[in-house]
């Protein structure tokens, strides 16, 4: 079985929920974002480790209607645990994907704390549901159910160039995100 890797995820993403609001966490998983699809609907939280559930939350709380997806990393999600009841009690819509690639990649590699199954810690705060992905095969057959949600994809390091900065200023993509919630489902 070939693994799974974070272009691969992104891009499976963006097909199965076009409407989607993605708030990114910093990082290559935020250029990965950009250079696939660099759309008004992505949020590309530069420089904010830990919070791309939190904003999600409030975008999902704002724009019920609207679907959002927080794109968060094993590191960043490591760094703010706390995120995972919270977004549970509010019982917002937000498929939460965590990208494991069990380091830091972004500054250097260093290996993140621990191994952790974000399933279980997801499932454990009350999430509605919560799948572990590995493989291509696995991330295309995956059922979504419910929200909050949280799909935890295990990825292999990078293996090819880390792609272009994002290019707009965070007051930018404020702007841009907010005209673009305003627009309808």
């Amino acid at each position: 079985m070939s693994p799974l890797s974070l272009p691969q995820v992104v891009a499976e993403l963006l097909d199965r929920y076009p409407a989607a609001c993605v708030v990114s966490t910093c990082g290559y998983t935020s250029r990965e974002l950009f250079n696939a699809a660099d759309r008004p609907g992505n949020f590309y939280l530069v420089g904010s480790m830990g919070m791309a559930a939190p904003v999600a939350l409030g975008i999902a709380l704002a724009r019920p209607r609207r679907p959002v997806i927080a794109l968060d990393g094993d590191g960043s999600l490591l760094m703010n645990l706390g995120v995972l009841p919270m977004v549970a009690v509010a019982g917002a819509g937000v498929l939460h994907v965590v990208i494991d690639n069990g380091m830091h990649e972004s500054t250097g590699g260093q290996a993140t704390v621990q191994k952790a199954d974000f399933t279980a810690l997801a499932l454990a705060a009350g999430y509605e549901s919560a799948i572990r992905v590995a493989t291509p095969a696995e991330l295309r057959s995956a059922e979504i159910k419910g929200t909050p949600a949280l799909l935890h994809a295990v990825v292999g390091p990078r293996g090819d160039g880390i792609g272009r900065r994002v290019e707009h200023t965070p007051q930018e993509l404020v702007l841009r995100v907010r005209d673009w919630l305003g627009t309808p489902v």
